[in-house]
């Protein structure tokens, strides 16, 4: 990361160093009830849970996230990453899975996701405001300028018989979370969902697997002028994060690739200049599943084409 993002680098999460370093369970201590069982979560109302609702819903209300911090024992990169305030970066990135993800994944006694209770998904929102709030003070031990994406993939669920919660519900938890940034915000969704909801919420940053998904965010090209005429800015997922796929690849085809994934947008009146000056290049979703080697290969490719889109468009 920082030999290839050195302005703009993420802290790694590693799933494959701990069970506890999967997204769910990644951000899962504090939560009230919480029981862990290998990579599953659980809630239970247990004897404690009303006095460590309490003392969540107090430290919300009071800002105050410092015993819902992130321990090392969860997130092994995030604390290797003060290392790298040595080198002075223009921001730094961090991630939180988002509430619907959480709460969907998250299931109480009767084995639904607790994003099915109203009281719990209430709780949880505020849970992953505060895991947000300690984390963003973190990083800025590295760079007073920071950005935290939240990170949706079951967004792609919206809409089916398999997650039935009304778009509404979607708004207030994202909000909720959102609220506990100060600095820049993001959203990521890797797949195809209801691209408006998310153009329409606070977010500063919208990224997407522009690499396999581009037409499905193209289908709403009146929210995606306003969402930038607003300020916001893209995150094209251009570099993909499958083996194979990644093998085919070059800096040239991928530049290709990204100019014929934002000419479904100029055909819409877009300029081509906004989207590329209020654009970023990222991987399509996570390099976690990938070799080292598949990985770092990633990294230099999405490097490389940074450099080659900067250098033909920015003065």
């Amino acid at each position: 990361m920082a030999k290839y993002l050195p302005e703009l680098p993420a802290w790694p999460q590693l799933p494959k160093r701990s069970r506890l370093e999967n997204m769910y369970a990644q951000f899962s201590e504090g939560f009230p009830g919480l029981v862990l069982e290998g990579d599953k979560i659980h809630v239970e109302r247990t004897a404690e849970f009303d006095s460590q609702l309490e003392q969540l819903y107090t430290a919300s209300s009071e800002d105050k996230p410092h015993n819902y911090s992130i321990s090392a024992e969860h997130a092994a990169g995030l604390h290797a990453f003060l290392a790298l305030k040595e080198q002075h970066p223009k921001m730094v990135k961090g991630q939180i899975t988002g509430p619907i993800t959480w709460g969907l994944c998250a299931t109480d006694r009767e084995q639904r996701g607790i994003l099915y209770d109203d009281l719990l998904a209430e709780t949880l929102a505020k849970f992953l405001r505060l895991k947000a709030m300690w984390q963003e003070r973190f990083l800025r031990q590295v760079s007073p300028e920071t950005v935290i994406f939240v990170d949706e993939p079951y967004l792609t669920s919206l809409g089916t018989a398999f997650v039935s919660i009304p778009n509404e519900q979607v708004t207030i938890l994202l909000e909720e979370v959102f609220s506990g940034i100060k600095g820049l915000k993001g959203v990521h969704c890797c797949g195809s969902t209801d691209w408006s909801l998310l153009l329409k919420s606070s977010t500063d940053i919208l990224s997407f697997d522009a690499y396999n998904y581009a037409d499905s965010l193209s289908c709403y090209p009146a929210e995606v002028n306003a969402f930038l005429e607003r300020g916001g800015s893209i995150a094209w997922g251009i570099v993909p994060n499958d083996e194979g796929a990644l093998a085919g690849e070059s800096v040239a085809s991928l530049y290709d690739r990204l100019g014929e994934a934002m000419a479904q947008f100029t055909r819409e009146s877009i300029p081509f200049k906004q989207l590329v000056a209020q654009g970023l290049l990222t991987p399509s979703c996570t390099l976690a599943s990938l070799s080292p080697e598949a990985a770092v290969r990633a990294l230099e490719l999405l490097a490389e084409l940074s450099a080659k889109v900067r250098k033909k468009y920015t003065v």
